[in-house]
């Protein structure tokens, strides 16, 4: 009896033009996302808001503008895990950051409108999608203009294959060549390239590196008898 206690003809409008807001907002950035094939397309964005606009839109009817509030606060921590798991990475590359924070916009849209802050909502998703279309083209002149050494911040690795039992001797190289060029070491990794060599892998700090420098330390440890390879590498991806 309970739930017929419950009905409530002016409350039962309100979630519906809440939940309703959240829907279609969150299917237009989805849309977005799906013809972009993203990973996370048209559904996931449309249920993203759709649950975070249930979620606050409850909590308000049970506990008033506190409960939206400690709810929001949920719903913002709970879209950050969702959103991790969309995240990727491959060595040094990290894929999936704009993915995740389209997720957490969303998410945004959804608490907005579950909060009955139609404009706001409206807002939000006219934000998230211009981040999306209207920045593209910017993102791209950025991408296709040279990188400056001197002033982008790059994460740079060096390889260096050697024979099993010259392993040591390399490193010590490598570690010296760095030291004289004031490049500070991150970590240095070895791993198996064969049966009789291993790759060596220096990660430099993040740092204003010079492409002419570290042409220089790979042209001398090629120099080296003992040195079968080496290359670096930077990764500016995000």
């Amino acid at each position: 009896m309970q739930a017929w206690q419950n009905l409530n003809s002016a409350d039962s409008l309100d979630s519906f033009v809440s939940l309703t807001t959240a829907f279609i907002l969150g299917s237009v950035i989805g849309f977005e996302r799906q013809y972009r094939q993203r990973t996370a397309g048209l559904r996931t964005n449309a249920l993203v808001a759709v649950a975070a606009a249930s979620f606050v839109d409850l909590a308000s009817h049970l506990n008033g503008n506190i409960g939206a509030t400690q709810v929001t606060a949920y719903v913002v921590s709970g879209v950050g895990f969702l959103g991790a798991g969309t995240i990727m990475k491959e060595g040094l590359n990290v894929r999936g950051l704009n993915t995740a924070a389209t997720l957490w916009g969303s998410a945004a849209v959804g608490a907005c409108a579950g909060a009955d802050l139609i404009v706001n909502a409206l807002l939000a998703a006219i934000f998230v999608l211009a981040a999306n279309t209207l920045l593209r083209p910017v993102v791209n002149t950025i991408n296709r203009t040279p990188i400056n050494d001197e002033t982008s911040e790059v994460t740079y690795q060096l390889h260096v294959i050697v024979a099993n039992d010259e392993q040591k001797h390399a490193m010590v190289t490598l570690e010296h060549l760095l030291d004289h060029a004031e490049y500070p070491l991150a970590h240095l990794d070895v791993e198996s390239f064969n049966e009789h060599e291993v790759e060596i892998t220096a990660t430099l700090l993040s740092t204003s590196a010079k492409s002419e420098v570290l042409d220089r330390i790979t042209a001398r440890l090629v120099e080296k008898p003992y040195v079968k390879q080496a290359f670096w590498n930077p990764s500016t991806t995000e």
